[in-house]
């Protein structure tokens, strides 16, 4: 399992229920976890099949700004 890190601007609970349909087609459900207490909103996403860039892409269609952490 790779564990992949990004920065967002998913910051509350509101936006981790509108980004848990995306993230858990993609990720699967608990693979993936957003620590809205770090003032970067750091998401983890661990999986052995996904890219960096499928996860950007997944939470920018969402409508969330991602970057690498």
């Amino acid at each position: 399992m790779k564990t992949l890190q990004f920065k967002t601007n998913i910051n509350c609970g509101g936006c981790i229920k509108a980004v848990t349909p995306t993230l858990n087609q993609e990720a699967g459900a608990g693979n993936w976890q957003v620590d809205t207490a770090n003032p970067d909103k750091i998401l983890t996403v661990t999986s052995d099949k996904l890219t960096a860039e499928q996860v950007v892409h997944a939470v920018q269609e969402a409508g969330f700004e991602i970057q690498p952490a």
